[in-house]
């Protein structure tokens, strides 16, 4: 069992982090505070190669493994979560879904663009009334021979307003919960297509999460994702790898605060020493930077499990749930060892602390991921 990365590894973990300390950190509270997005940035990045990771050089990517990928999502969140999490979607949630389950004229079309950077890919399954409950979506295709004709409402959609296509799952059979939703790629051109309400969210606020609204849209036949009636075992799958992404964005968060954490306590003094040497501020130091490992040894066996070709539904529901806590738990101690210094703007504590909520929630809550871990130990 080897715990360090290798070369190549290391050399792109070192080239993300040069450029999220270079190019993100610098104007990231700004970026939150207007609520902006990042559009030349994400393009850099999709220079870098960041954008397609794990895609093939066939169709534009980089072709790395997956404990590649996760190192330069760990680098973007420090700096900036909402840039990782553009990230994240485009790679765990839309080239992968088209990588697999595409024909070779949709990879040439769509996921070429995607996976270099000269597109953004969005990832559409909740609606009003389907949340934890994906399977229950109302958002309804009729099958029209050669095309389907799309009416209903999506939300929840990171990239939402700036993205080029989206991988959107809606229904195709009333009658079928789960096999009754198909998946298609759906270009924002499309008429009766178009963007609704931008959420005002706490935190991730330079990345934009959005409605998507259908009025008797035209999807051409040759859209569809797979076959008609797969779009529940999709969309199932394809969260199961995102889990490995919103991990990574948790465990940068976690770190970033930790970060601020150390620096600002050493630095502040307090009945003539540094709060870093008061023994409550040690341990809490111990305890983050404890949950912190942890939480990439998790993430670490998730990524080796798929790269193997093996199942790895547990581990990633256990690495994302177990990071993004420690997020939350990391980034709130970060503002406490701040005193009121970490209530305000002066200081990123804050920002960290908005950021990190979100990690507990999308792509499964932490209570669907209890389920998820727990139905796999149960075998149920």
């Amino acid at each position: 069992m080897d715990f360090k990365l290798n070369d190549e590894q290391e050399m792109i973990r070192q080239t993300a982090r040069d450029f999220a300390q270079e190019h993100l950190a610098p104007h990231a509270a700004e970026r939150d505070e207007k609520q902006f997005f990042p559009k030349e940035v994400i393009k850099q990045m999709g220079e870098l190669g960041f954008m397609g990771m794990m895609v093939g050089e066939k169709w534009g990517g980089f072709a790395s493994d997956t404990i590649s990928y996760v190192q330069v999502i760990i680098e973007l969140a420090k700096a900036d979560a909402s840039a990782a999490v553009i990230a994240s979607v485009n790679n765990s949630l839309v080239c992968f879904n088209i990588e697999k389950y595409g024909t070779d004229a949709q990879k040439e079309k769509y996921l070429k663009p995607l996976a270099s950077g000269q597109a953004l890919g969005a990832y559409s399954l909740s609606e009003a009334v389907s949340g934890s409950d994906a399977a229950g979506l109302i958002c309804y295709a009729e099958n029209k021979g050669d095309h389907y004709l799309v009416n209903g409402t999506k939300l929840w959609v990171t990239n939402g307003h700036h993205s080029d296509y989206v991988v959107c799952f809606i229904r195709t059979d009333k009658s079928n919960k789960t096999k009754g939703i198909s998946a298609f790629i759906v270009d924002k051109a499309f008429p009766g297509f178009k963007v609704g309400k931008k959420e005002n969210k706490l935190g991730i606020r330079a990345s934009d999460t959005t409605e998507l609204v259908f009025e008797n849209c035209k999807v051409p036949k040759e859209n569809l994702l797979g076959q008609e009636g797969m779009g529940f075992k999709i969309a199932m799958e394809t969260l199961d790898g995102g889990r490995i992404g919103i991990a990574a964005q948790a465990i940068g968060i976690a770190e970033a605060a930790l970060d601020e954490a150390v620096k600002y306590t050493k630095a502040r003094e307090q009945f003539g020493q540094p709060i870093a040497k008061f023994q409550a501020n040690e341990f809490k130091i111990a305890d983050m930077a404890m949950r912190i490992d942890a939480s990439k040894l998790l993430l670490y066996r998730a990524c080796w499990l798929k790269d193997q070709g093996q199942k790895f539904g547990k581990e990633a529901a256990m690495a994302k749930l177990f990071a993004s806590e420690t997020a939350m738990w990391a980034t709130t101690e970060a503002v406490q060892m701040h005193g009121g210094y970490g209530y305000t703007k002066e200081y990123p504590v804050e920002r960290f602390m908005r950021d990190a909520k979100i990690t507990e929630i999308y792509e499964g809550t932490s209570e669907i991921q209890r389920i998820v871990i727990a139905r796999n130990v149960l075998n149920w």
